[in-house]
This record gives structure tokens, C-alpha cells and sequence, in this order.
């Protein structure tokens, strides 16, 4: 697959639906296929190991990026090709200067600290588990910190962002 083409998958998805694999060609059985499941590359991990520090030392990548380039190579070697490759576990062990990590899945608002590290839970877009609404957390991040809100779909349609958000994203 070419880049352009491979740029465009990522644009297909739209109301709930990835028009990669379109219904009407999809809603028979046409014979066996495979796929491929990846998991875990986990940027910066084998460092921190290494260095017996598993807080510490995630700010060295390499290995795990050549590792990712070689799965990436043997899967577009493969013949007959994957019907589709899906990556799952943890991508990043570490970065340097991580402030905060986003997240989902828990279906509700949540959130905590760690030393320096803030571990922060958006709602859903769609089942809530919770009493939070439908909605959207809009993250500003500045050269001096990261500031974030969540909004209801109704706030974000009706009204917008904060004003005080807005006036983060201004350069000075």
C-alpha cells in the first residue's frame, strides 16, 4: 500500500463505521482470511529493563522502534496480505517529560496522581457508566503546562471551549 493510500484509511472512518471493509461487500461470507494482532511495542521499556529501573530510563526508544519497523516489514512481505493488522497492549512505556497520560475505556471521569505523573480518564462519547454526559475532554498544552476540561457534546456544540482555554492557545 502506498503512503497516500495508507494515509487515506485513516480518513474513512466515519459514523461509527470504517468504509475500509464497505457492508454491502462485507455481509456474506466469502471463505477464510486472516488478520494480525501485534501487541505491546511499549517505546522505551526495554531501556528502563535494561537499566534495572522500570520508573526510569524509558527515554531511549531505539530498540523498540527497529523491532516495530521489522514487524511492519515482514507484515508487507506476507502473501497472500492480512486482511488487517491491529495493534493492541501499551505503545509507551515512558517519554521523557511525560506530565500526564490520557485514556479511556472506564466509561467515566477518573483520574489520579502518581509522583509527577497525572493519569487522566475521559468519559465516553457514547455508554456512559457513570453520570457523566456524552462528551469531550479538550487538552491545552502549553510550554509550561498541560490544563484540561471536559465537556458535555451539548457544551462543545453550544458554547464552544473556555474562554480561558482559548486564551492559553495564544501566542504570546
Amino acid at each position: 500500500m502506498s503512503v497516500p493510500e495508507a494515509g487515506g484509511v485513516f480518513h474513512r472512518a466515519r459514523g461509527r463505521t470504517l468504509d475500509a471493509f464497505p457492508s454491502e461487500e462485507e455481509k456474506e461470507w466469502k471463505g477464510p482470511f486472516y488478520f494480525i494482532q501485534g501487541a505491546d511495542p511499549q517505546f522505551g521499556l526495554m531501556k528502563a529493563w535494561s537499566s534495572r529501573d522500570p520508573d526510569h530510563g524509558g527515554d531511549e526508544w531505539g530498540q523498540e522502534i527497529r523491532l516495530t519497523e521489522q514487524a511492519v516489514q515482514a507484515i508487507n512481505k506476507l502473501n497472500p496480505k492480512p486482511r488487517f493488522f491491529v495493534l493492541c497492549g501499551d505503545l509507551v512505556h515512558a517519554m521523557p517529560g511525560v506530565k500526564a497520560v490520557f485514556s479511556g475505556h472506564y466509561h467515566r471521569n477518573a483520574g489520579g496522581t502518581y509522583r509527577d505523573l497525572d493519569m487522566v480518564v475521559s468519559s465516553a462519547i457514547g455508554c456512559q457508566l457513570g453520570q457523566d454526559t456524552h462528551g469531550l475532554r479538550v487538552v491545552v498544552v502549553t510550554a509550561e503546562k498541560i490544563v484540561h476540561r471536559y465537556y458535555s457534546l451539548d457544551e462543545l456544540s453550544e458554547r464552544g471551549i473556555d474562554s480561558d482555554l482559548l486564551d492559553l492557545m495564544k501566542e504570546t
